[in-house]
């Protein structure tokens, strides 16, 4: 996953129901899994002999027997590669925003556009900074509220306009190594992770892990299961890339399965609580953008771990 910066109108330094079924029920849909090309390549060599053919003469010479010399044994130590050193990453370091954001609630205008800015800045996505407050910054307002245990009503009000002006520093998932999808199903938060450093957050909705009885929407036949989000960790193994498609219990978007039926896909309700079938959702909009700039290729770790609130341990 290379490291980017994704919005594509500025530069910048800086997912109604789920529709997979989960371990216990049909997978979502049905889609060609991905080949592995493997090419082998043969190595042959050739043994070349020379000879050198002696003079005869009629001559008698001493015969000498010939000396045979033994090679040592040369004992060959396999050392251990050494530790691979990841560049340091440098973040700009944060301060308090003077004048404070004004709470503004879900209005449109300047003072929200200086919120989204904010929001961006510590990595909340969200698509445009453009001043109307659309879905995607009610996600990112919703999403920062779940990482500082705020209520998450995805308005900008007062409680929520203070903190975001004086928090100091960006947030981070749990993964300190490696390029991957963290879910966090605790905060309900996706943290897309690049060599150690949460670079994104994005807000969420995993399996409900309730058992469900509905009807398949594609068999027409009764299907059963547990809605959950199984901890673990995963890779992307097969894809949707254009736009919404059937599943078996609703419609999906532009999907990116990593656990049997369970897709990361757009959804056009991302509540603040665990509401899915089992699958991640985020935004449509959010979808989009991980197609376009490639932020989720194929055989990317995802990393899902925690539980929801209130269920058992």
């Amino acid at each position: 996953m290379p490291h980017r910066l994704p919005l594509s109108a500025f530069a910048l330094v800086v997912l109604a129901g789920c529709s997979s079924a989960t371990i216990n029920a049909t997978a979502e849909e049905s889609s060609s899994p991905s080949s592995d090309a493997t090419s082998t390549v043969d190595d042959a060599a050739g043994d070349t002999t020379a000879t050198t053919d002696g003079l005869v003469s009629n001559t008698t010479v001493p015969v000498t027997e010939p000396t045979t010399t033994t090679t040592p044994t040369t004992t060959t130590t396999t050392l251990p590669p050494p530790p691979i050193t990841l560049p340091e990453r440098e973040i700009p370091p944060l301060a308090a925003m003077t004048p404070p954001l004004e709470p503004v609630g879900t209005s449109s205008g300047e003072a929200t556009k200086r919120a989204q800015w904010r929001l961006i800045e510590l990595g909340f996505w969200l698509q445009d900074p453009n001043g109307r407050f659309d879905q995607t910054t009610q996600q990112a307002v919703m999403a920062f509220q779940k990482y500082y245990g705020l209520e998450a009503d995805g308005s900008l009000g007062p409680i929520t306009a203070a903190v975001l002006s004086e928090v100091d520093e960006r947030p981070s998932g749990a993964s300190t190594a490696g390029t991957l999808v963290e879910v966090d199903k605790t905060k309900q938060l996706v943290f897309i992770v690049d060599e150690g450093v949460t670079t994104w957050v994005l807000n969420t909705s995993t399996g409900t892990e309730v058992p469900y009885d509905t009807i398949n929407k594609n068999t027409g036949a009764p299907e059963s299961g547990d809605s959950v989000t199984r901890p673990g960790v995963f890779e992307v193994n097969r894809q949707r890339e254009e736009g919404w498609w059937a599943g078996d219990l609703g419609e999906i978007y532009r999907p990116k399965y990593f656990d049997g039926g369970i897709a990361l896909h757009g959804s056009n309700s991302i509540p603040n609580y665990p509401a899915s079938h089992g699958c991640v959702r985020l935004s449509t909009a959010a979808m989009d953008w991980i197609w376009d700039a490639d932020i989720v290729p194929m055989r990317t770790t995802v990393w899902v771990h925690g539980q929801i609130p209130g269920a058992e341990a």
